[in-house]
């Protein structure tokens, strides 16, 4: 006995006929079911990153953390902290930013954060897909050419 049976237009009516890949399937487009969730500190790297790359941008992050990040990047095994001065909420669809930088002196202040509110809205909408609705932007400090990197002393020679 066969598992063959007729049907109209001569299609036959095999369990390997009712798994082709021609047989629309329910649920749509396979990219579609389930969800994807992006955490916080993804879009905090991605923000980091995107606005240290701008030009006038010296560092981020107010002078305290920037201080207790030099130290911690001198500890063996530590690595630098890209989310240094970035802070985000995500929500399911968009999210919002708040950037602390330190410009250098001689920069139009406002020229440097419309430059980085649209490097950071491109950069986090082309990898998450999320819609960006806002990125604030404190200028904290102002790197004046003459100033020392700010190191703590160290205790040990």
């Amino acid at each position: 006995m066969t598992d063959t049976t007729e049907t109209r237009g001569g299609e036959s009516d095999t369990p390997a006929a009712r798994r082709s890949p021609l047989v629309k399937r329910e649920g749509g487009d396979p990219g579609s079911r389930g969800r994807t969730t992006i955490a916080d500190g993804v879009v905090e790297k991605i923000a980091g990153l995107a606005a240290r790359d701008v030009d006038g941008v010296h560092a981020m992050g107010s002078g305290m953390s920037r201080t207790f990040g030099a130290v911690r990047d001198r500890v063996p095994g530590g690595a630098k902290s890209v989310t240094r001065g970035v802070k985000a909420e995500v929500g399911e669809v968009q999210a919002a930013l708040d950037l602390e930088i330190v410009v250098e002196y001689g920069v139009s202040i406002a020229d440097v954060a419309r430059g980085v509110r649209e490097n950071v809205i491109n950069a986090v909408e082309r990898m998450t897909g999320l819609e960006v609705v806002e990125v604030n932007i404190a200028v904290s400090d102002v790197k004046l050419p003459d100033e020392e990197e700010e190191e703590p002393e160290r205790r040990i020679q």
